[in-house]
């Protein structure tokens, strides 16, 4: 047990190599991705990190994160990661989900929050029988659907690659932009690269958001430090990929993602709004799902969380994530599904949405 992730290079190796072994290993799984997280959010998380040992062999691991009462605990990448899991084989997650459990009763742990476990890893049915044995109460909803481009076989390559040449829009706006400049894609993979780009990445981001009325997650210093580490960790190891759109020298489309055990990862994107006009954001998801299907490495590139649109247009399979909570106090575990239940029934009625806002004294969307 652990209050800190250890920087250290031979627990990296054991921990990494774990998530090799994994069903579908993820980036977000392995040690630089906790790492850079405690590091990161260092004034906000206190890490929990429980490492199982079979004499000096690695079985398992769980990165959490504790509240400020030290009473409820969660993924560690929870805030970052489009997918959280428990790291082990798929043989013994069984095992080491029981061991986690009986830890987390001798803490006195009264919640554990797994949010985005993606549905089909194995941990899912694992969580039951040691939730049961432990005396904790479990609550499963859906979360987010992922889109994803299937890219497991020479046909489905075949047959994505000649979808997206034909789409008539995109080759229109490519055209467009390339009789300003030439239009190309660069990959920047060195430290040294993605640190001098990140500040136009990231300035790019913050204005797209605020030109839509939102608010950027790069506009708290913590999320720019969390990039910044993340892109040093995984350098050394070729994970990342900071892919750009360039018109000429101008870049006017970024993609912050991965490239990790077969996925191209569409993390964290945005495009110059100055750009607008011509997709640019779409044309650079184009680029890069057409470079994915002549790399024989690649079998899937992942659109990751959220139901935007334009994912649709490129999808050709998804993954289903939950959110599950384990609660140790029976009350808390009914209150909690009660308050879920009342949320959705009155979300699926406009008028009895519209009427509680009006006795909460709150605006509805349209009255807003």
């Amino acid at each position: 047990m652990h209050r800190e992730i250890p920087d250290d290079r031979h627990l990296a190796r054991q921990w990494n190599e774990l998530v090799q072994q994994m069903e579908c290993p993820e980036v977000f799984y392995t040690h630089e991705w906790a790492l850079a997280m405690s590091r990161a959010y260092r004034d906000s998380i206190t890490p929990l990190l429980m490492l199982a040992y079979e004499q000096d062999s690695l079985i398992g691991v769980a990165a959490l994160a504790m509240d400020a009462l030290q009473r409820d605990a969660s993924f560690i990448a929870g805030r970052t990661a489009d997918y959280c899991d428990f790291v082990s084989s798929q043989e013994r997650r069984a095992e080491v989900v029981e061991l986690i459990f009986s830890e987390l009763q001798n803490l006195k742990i009264s919640q554990l929050v797994l949010a985005n476990l993606p549905a089909d890893s194995v941990t899912c049915r694992a969580l039951t029988l040691a939730a049961h044995t432990c005396e904790y109460s479990l609550f499963s909803r859906q979360a987010f659907r992922c889109a994803q481009v299937v890219l497991s076989s020479s046909e489905q390559k075949n047959s994505t690659k000649q979808s997206v040449q034909r789409k008539q829009m995109l080759r229109r706006h490519l055209k467009t932009m390339s009789q300003m400049a030439p239009v190309e894609l660069r990959h920047l993979r060195s430290r040294d690269e993605i640190a001098a780009a990140l500040p136009r990445f990231e300035q790019a981001h913050i204005a797209r958001f605020l030109s839509t009325g939102r608010v950027s997650t790069l506009a708290t210093p913590e999320r720019r430090a969390f990039l910044s580490e993340l892109a040093n960790l995984l350098s050394g190891p070729g994970w990342i990929t900071l892919t750009t759109l360039n018109v000429g020298d101008e870049p006017v489309a970024w993609n912050y993602g991965f490239q990790f055990a077969g996925s191209w990862f569409w993390y964290m994107p945005t495009f110059d709004s100055g750009f607008q006009r011509y997709y640019p954001g779409l044309c650079l998801l184009a680029k890069i799902v057409e470079e994915a299907c002549e790399r024989p490495e690649i079998n899937r590139v992942d659109l990751g969380l959220g139901a935007e649109g334009y994912k649709e247009r490129f999808a050709t399979g998804a993954r289903q994530t939950s959110d599950i909570t384990a609660t140790a106090s029976t009350a808390r575990h009914l209150k909690g599904m009660v308050r879920y239940h009342a949320a959705t029934a009155i979300k699926s009625s406009p008028p009895l949405e519209h009427c509680i806002r009006r006795l909460l004294g709150r605006p509805s969307a349209g009255e807003a």
